[in-house]
């Protein structure tokens, strides 16, 4: 039996039925076609799932898209800016070279914001305690701390 589902997503309503045991990184993937968000382990461990909801960062491999019932979801696609730019985040991750293969980079991305949101002034040390949840295998984390300050100034928060 499937649910009833409607929330917005990057900005725009969505409504769908879904089976009760959806995830929510299915349904944006399988469902609304949104394929920056990544499904690396499924059990919240490696963080390639992140994404916003309602403000938070949140993995979305763990949550299921029926609990959302009126919720923002904001997805890595849904914090390109208006006019098509990269956001302060991804041109900072791109100046500092803090990525490689690119698979952990939109939950690293999303994670990142959520961070220096609510802690704007993060020192080292908090940032990488902060990553803690999501993994990256390629690049021992020392450019993503680095972009993620400089995100944080391009940002002004």
């Amino acid at each position: 039996m499937k649910v009833p589902l409607s929330l917005r997503v990057n900005g725009k309503a969505v409504t769908a039925e879904v089976e009760p045991d959806t995830l929510l990184v299915t349904f944006i993937r399988e469902h609304l076609r949104l394929t920056g968000t990544h499904v690396g382990c499924d059990t919240a461990q490696c963080g390639a799932c992140t994404v916003h909801v309602n403000g938070r960062a949140v993995k979305s491999c763990n949550v299921l898209a029926a609990q959302l019932q009126g919720a923002e979801v904001t997805t890595i696609e849904g914090i390109t800016p208006a006019d098509g730019s990269m956001h302060p985040m991804q041109a900072a991750f791109k100046a500092c070279h803090g990525l490689q293969c690119g698979f952990c980079t939109p939950g690293m991305v999303m994670s990142a914001i959520d961070l220096v949101t609510h802690w704007p002034h993060a020192t080292e040390e908090q940032i990488r305690e902060g990553l803690e949840g999501n993994f990256c295998r390629c690049t021992g984390y020392q450019n993503i701390v680095k972009a993620v300050a400089q995100g944080a100034k391009a940002m002004g928060v």
